[in-house]
């Protein structure tokens, strides 16, 4: 297998990605998205070079605003950017020799399923997709777990930062984990259990958001693309334990689903057993990779 280190451009900006090619090509290529605040070097390329190892050509990139890849602010979710974040890796992807440009999938992880849905239900070029402990952003039932007036007033809140930021050209931050439960995005202990530690150690992350990332998650709409997914074949791996990706929201995603589509629950113990715990990061690649064999008319293995 050989690693590659490419960039490429999206909406002007340069983006910075890990190109994995097996040894036998041409081959499918899988475009890979991932979570809030995640790079290129933790799960996205984990998983990447697995698929890889299971023939695939495989692209895992840092979105614009985070990692190596350009953008401004930094450390900034933007939800529709992430979109054609995808859009721009599959067709650079799809632009290299050892690619079959007509096979071609996307593999979305927590935050990167909703990109990925999002993504796959309005680019035929992806043939297959799939979600691995992934979240399926729905303001409704967002606004209906805080209660209307609560998320009424964050979105407020929301509104005065923006007002202040325009004023004074200064972005607010906030950390993205803490310990001993301290306030971060992702709070709690588990986040910080993987990002806080040598588990997930890369020089390109950093441990901060700008606060008005968390409006867009609040207000990121994936789950009405579920209706316009099909006929691209879907698969919903997910742990029947995770206090961060709700499993309600994997059930609700796949029954709104039209066919093909597949559900494998895992005995996970929380979130992150997803990201690198061998023994569900190795049948979720091995659930993925058959996925693809199946439904990207692929004999890669052969």
């Amino acid at each position: 297998m050989q690693h590659r280190r490419t960039t490429f451009r999206s909406d002007g900006l340069t983006l910075v990605g890990d190109l994995h090619i097996p040894d036998r090509t041409p081959a499918p290529g899988l475009v890979f998205t991932g979570p809030f605040t995640g790079v290129k070097d933790q799960v996205t390329g984990s998983y990447a070079r697995r698929l890889a190892e299971a023939g695939y050509v495989t692209l895992a990139f840092d979105h614009r605003n985070f990692g190596e890849s350009e953008g401004e602010p930094r450390q900034h979710e933007d939800s529709a950017g992430k979109v054609a974040d995808l859009r721009d890796a599959t067709s650079h992807l799809a632009s290299f020799d050892e690619v079959d440009a007509s096979r071609l999938g996307c593999v979305g992880i927590c935050l990167g399923g909703a990109y990925a849905l999002r993504f796959a239900a309005f680019d035929p070029r992806i043939g297959a997709v799939a979600f691995v402990a992934a979240a399926f952003n729905d303001p409704r039932v967002i606004r209906e777990g805080m209660g209307p007036e609560n998320y009424r007033g964050m979105l407020r809140r929301f509104a005065e930062v923006s007002q202040r930021q325009h004023a004074t050209g200064e972005v607010e931050y906030m950390a993205a984990v803490a310990a001993d439960g301290g306030e971060a995005a992702m709070g709690g202990q588990e986040p910080f259990d993987y990002y806080g530690t040598d588990r997930s150690a890369s020089p390109h992350w950093e441990n901060r958001v700008s606060v008005l990332s968390i409006r867009e998650l609040i207000t990121l709409d994936a789950m009405s693309a579920a209706d316009f997914l099909s006929p691209t074949p879907a698969l919903i791996v997910h742990g029947r334990n995770d206090d961060y990706c709700s499993p309600a929201g994997a059930q609700a995603l796949y029954d709104r689903l039209g066919e093909p589509k597949e559900l494998v629950w895992l005995d996970t113990s929380n979130h992150i057993d997803l990201y690198d715990q061998e023994g569900f990061v190795g049948p979720a690649s091995e659930r993925v990779a058959a996925w693809f064999d199946a439904h990207l008319r692929s004999s890669v293995n052969a």
